[in-house]
């Protein structure tokens, strides 16, 4: 399978017309539709069905379709950072975050170099910590931040502080009523933890120090977001751990918890590719580090 391929199917599955496929793709009808021929046999599933008027995926190929947009959209992103990357132009600089960044002094820090620097585009991309690891060696993001060190080749890691944790609980919560909570008494609950996916993520993170202090959680609930993480909170299905920051997100449902447990805290980190000498680059990374020092 080559990426033409993907690119005749998408064009044939836009339109759900082989002749204004063909016309778009600048190619004759009849070797479209032998490549489309040669798709599905290589696959060994039928991903159009011919018989209906008009033309119609099948289940299949409606997943087919979805999953093939999504890998030439990458492709796209890619081939244009290389080009960026390989003509020197440093001009554009893209921004990697996991949602909890946005309580911290990185959106601050975002606005001021922003205003300081309006002939940079920055870019910004909600990522988890895996997938900043990928964007960075695709070239599709200059740097990162996230909570969770990705040992990947080419990449390093700089811990910007250390965050604590604190404990989200439905507001008539019975343990609500206490000043501060333990990792003991929240382990008897369910644990709504995130993301989900990919891992490791900050879930692999929280899990973790409830087990090097002696208190594994039985029950879980794995979510994707930690809107969604603190809402299922909100309604009493469970309790979630967030960082101390998000607490600037005021909710009348949820009460938040200190963590009496020493050392529960999760880091606040900055990703770089190795060796990345922009001049850009390194003044938003210095931007972002004077934020942070003021708001400790």
């Amino acid at each position: 399978m080559e990426l033409r391929h993907l690119r005749y199917f998408e064009a044939v599955a836009g339109t759900l017309n082989f002749t204004r496929a063909a016309e778009q793709l600048h190619i004759a009808q009849p070797p479209l539709s032998r490549q489309i021929q040669q798709l599905e046999e290589e696959l060994g599933v039928t991903l159009l069905d011919r018989s209906a008027r008009p033309l119609a995926l099948t289940r299949a190929g409606a997943f087919f379709y979805e999953q093939a947009s999504q890998i030439l959209g990458r492709v796209a992103e890619v081939s244009e950072a290389t080009r960026r990357l390989g003509s020197g132009q440093r001009r554009w600089l893209g921004v990697g975050f996991v949602p909890s960044m946005l309580y911290t002094a990185l959106p601050g820090a975002i606005r001021d170099y922003m205003h300081a620097h309006p002939e940079v585009d920055v870019v910004l991309l909600e990522l988890t910590s895996v997938q900043q690891a990928e964007a960075l060696q695709a070239g599709r993001i200059d740097v990162g931040f996230g909570r969770v060190g990705i040992d990947t080749e080419g990449l390093t890691n700089t811990l910007i502080h250390e965050e604590p944790l604190v404990a989200v609980l439905p507001a008539d919560h019975l343990l609500a009523a206490l000043p501060a909570v333990s990792l003991e008494q929240l382990a008897q609950h369910l644990l709504i933890v995130y993301p989900a996916q990919p891992r490791p993520s900050f879930a692999d993170q929280v899990l973790a120090q409830f087990r090097v202090h002696g208190h594994p959680v039985t029950r879980t609930f794995e979510t994707n977001g930690l809107q969604t993480a603190i809402g299922l909170a909100a309604a009493g299905i469970g309790i979630t751990l967030v960082p101390t920051s998000v607490q600037r997100l005021k909710r009348d449902d949820i009460s938040y918890r200190p963590i009496v447990d020493a050392g529960i805290v999760s880091p606040v980190l900055m990703t770089r590719r190795r060796g990345d000498t922009s001049e850009d680059l390194q003044a938003f990374c210095e931007a972002v580090l004077r934020a942070e020092e003021g708001a400790a």
